[in-house]
């Protein structure tokens, strides 16, 4: 069953429509009338997109950051005060059962995760406490998100100032606080504010020169920048390699590949030294003339062979009809490719050039007499 936040107040804001039906973002502004027209305010002025259905989670406790570390992908024992990073859950087989934006601030850590996920997050972390000064809980807090050149102006307009400078880096409000993320675009900065002053914050902002864009302009950016979103465009057999999470919290990365032992390590030590993973995420341009628009989940099809799925599917302002998929990694990009109705094309550009053999492989085929 769906687990999903309630409906946010900012819904009451004039030309606020919901998001569609048994979505993740039903329950915020899906877009204020003009959703091409808040892609272009967010990528060259400054929007404000209500993000209030993640979840918000705090640990507290001495030893909440070196407990953390055992537990999950990133490397954390040592994240200084005001520092971020993103990071996952992985199950015992190294595939990603969560993913989350972590932040250390004032004595406490901060978690935000998609409102789906966050109470089993809650629950898994609860459970793996035992003996350790840990106490994670639920936060009654809200995220508000600016995009966009000006958004820094804004924040300085309501006071913020000093503003955190470089991406993933925080500073304390008088309650909460505002953090710098590197996507969807490089102005991009998060707000963790009461959830009991949502409103008083967003009518601060919009009163500063933020305008109000909805969650379609977010993820329409999101899909350009290549970043996945848990649930939409992963699935249960994700890896994190498929998906471009892996790398220390500085690159932008989710898995930190030298950190000590933590569940789905040894997959993902696996494929880093010996293979290269069995999918890789790209980014769709979808025939606008088609019908029908596919839905996310709906599989990629090449000469009548399954060899994917679609993820996030959304129109941008600028290409049109686009979409995240996961596909063979095997496929080439310019392979004739459909989804349901549409005919659909692989960006080169989304698909990076191959890496360097794998230290592992190499020392492989050396030993095999097929190495250099």
């Amino acid at each position: 069953m769906r687990v999903s936040a309630p409906p946010s107040p900012l819904l009451a804001t004039a030309g606020a429509v919901p998001g569609p039906d048994d979505t993740p973002d039903s329950t915020v502004a899906w877009h204020y009338g003009d959703p091409l027209g808040e892609q272009r305010t967010a990528e060259h002025d400054v929007g404000l997109v209500d993000r209030s259905h993640r979840s918000v989670l705090t640990i507290t406790g001495a030893e909440r950051l070196t407990w953390l570390h055992t537990l999950i992908s990133q490397h954390v024992a040592d994240l200084a005060d005001g520092q971020s990073a993103e990071s996952l859950l992985l199950d015992a087989n190294g595939r990603v059962e969560q993913h989350f934006v972590l932040t250390e601030l004032a004595g406490t850590s901060w978690l935000d995760t998609e409102a789906e996920t966050g109470p089993a997050l809650l629950d898994y972390l609860r459970k793996m406490v035992f003996w350790a000064d840990a106490q994670p809980a639920a936060a009654d807090y809200a995220v508000l998100t600016l995009l966009g050149p000006r958004a820094a102006t804004v924040l300085a307009a309501v006071g913020l100032d000093p503003l955190p400078a470089a991406s993933y880096a925080a500073v304390s409000l008088a309650d909460g606080f505002v953090r710098r993320m590197p996507w969807p675009t490089a102005h991009a900065y998060d707000l963790i504010v009461p959830r009991a002053r949502l409103a008083e914050w967003w009518q601060r902002l919009i009163a500063a020169g933020a305008r109000p864009v909805g969650s379609w302009a977010f993820a329409a950016l999101r899909v350009t920048a290549l970043r996945p979103r848990l649930g939409s465009d992963t699935d249960d057999r994700t890896i994190p390699h498929e998906v471009g999470w892996i790398g220390a919290a500085a690159q932008g990365g989710a898995v930190h590949l030298d950190k000590g032992c933590y569940r789905g390590q040894e997959t993902v030590a696996r494929v880093h030294n010996l293979g290269k993973p069995p999918r890789r995420l790209v980014l769709l341009h979808l025939d606008g003339s088609a019908d029908e628009r596919p839905e996310p989940g709906t599989p990629v099809v090449a000469g009548g062979r399954a060899v994917g799925r679609l993820g996030t599917v959304v129109d941008h302002y600028e290409l049109g009809p686009i979409a995240l998929a996961l596909v063979k990694r095997s496929i080439d990009p310019t392979t004739a490719l459909t989804a349901g109705p549409a005919a659909v094309a692989i960006d080169p550009d989304s698909v990076s050039a191959e890496e360097l053999p794998q230290a592992g492989r190499a020392a492989v085929d050396r030993l095999r007499g097929t190495g250099r």
